[in-house]
C-alpha cells in the first residue's frame, strides 16, 4: 500500500500519533478490515512510505494506490510500468477533485501505457451502485457510490444505480498476466457498510473479490 504520495484516506495507524482521534479510529477500522481480507487470501499488508522503486516491488503481488494527492516522478512511473509489464497487479483509485485532482496526482502517466485513463468528473451524482456479475465479482454486489470520475478504457464492471453510461470501475488483464483495476469513486474501497440511509452495502465482499482476482 502506497502511503507516500499524500493519500487522503489510508495510512499506517501506528504512525498517526497526535492526529485527530476520530480519523485515527477510522483508519484503524479500515486497516483491520483489509487485514482480514488479506488473511483470507493468504496475503499480508506492507506499506510503501517513501519514493517507489523497482526493488520495493520485487516481492509485491498487488500495488494498492488510493487517492494520492502528489505526483509520481518519472522514475516511479517507470518502476510501476516495469512492475506491471512483468506480471504485477495494480489497484488504483481516484475520486472527485475535492479530494485530489489529475494535475496534483499524475496517475494517468501510470495508466496510459495500458490503455486506461481517468477523465473529468462524472455528471452522474446519484447515490449507490452495483457490480455486474462476471470475472471480478461472481455475483452482483451492492456497493457505495456518490459522484466520481469518468474512466476510459478497460472492461467496466461497476455502475451507479442511475445509469451504466458512466461506469466507475473497470479492469484489464495484461498480456503478461499483469492485472489492473481502476476505480473512479473511493468509497467502496474504504470498507463502508452504510451511506445515506442504506445499510447493506457489500464493500467487504467487493474488496475480497477484487483482491482475490488481482492476487491470482
Amino acid at each position: 500500500m502506497d502511503i507516500a504520495h499524500g493519500q487522503k484516506f489510508w495510512n499506517d495507524p501506528t504512525s498517526m500519533i497526535g492526529q485527530d482521534e476520530n480519523w485515527v479510529k477510522r483508519v484503524k477500522y479500515m486497516t483491520d478490515q483489509i487485514l482480514k481480507t488479506a488473511s483470507s487470501l493468504n496475503a499480508e499488508l506492507r506499506y510503501l512510505k517513501e519514493k517507489i522503486n523497482s526493488k520495493q516491488l520485487i516481492d509485491c503481488d498487488v500495488l494498492f494506490i488510493h487517492i494520492p494527492s502528489t505526483r509520481y516522478d518519472s522514475s516511479e512511473v517507470k518502476a510501476i510500468t516495469h512492475y506491471l509489464n512483468n506480471g504485477g497487479s495494480l489497484f488504483l483509485v481516484m475520486d472527485e477533485d475535492y479530494w485530489s485532482t489529475l494535475e496534483n496526482a499524475n496517475v494517468n502517466d501510470i495508466l496510459s501505457p495500458f490503455g486506461i485513463q481517468f477523465g473529468k468528473l462524472s455528471p452522474d451524482s446519484s447515490l449507490g451502485g452495483y457490480t455486474k456479475a462476471g470475472l471480478i465479482t461472481e455475483k452482483s454486489l451492492i456497493i457505495t457510490y456518490h459522484s466520481g470520475r469518468i474512466i476510459r478504457g478497460g472492461t467496466p464492471f461497476c455502475f451507479s444505480n442511475q445509469s451504466e453510461e458512466y461506469p466507475f470501475g473497470t479492469f484489464r488483464k495484461l498480456k503478461n498476466e499483469g492485472k489492473i483495476i481502476v476505480m473512479g469513486d473511493g468509497m467502496v474501497s474504504l470498507y463502508m457498510t452504510s451511506w445515506q440511509g442504506v445499510n447493506d452495502y457489500q464493500c467487504g465482499e467487493f474488496m475480497h473479490d477484487v483482491l482475490k482476482w488481482l492476487l491470482n
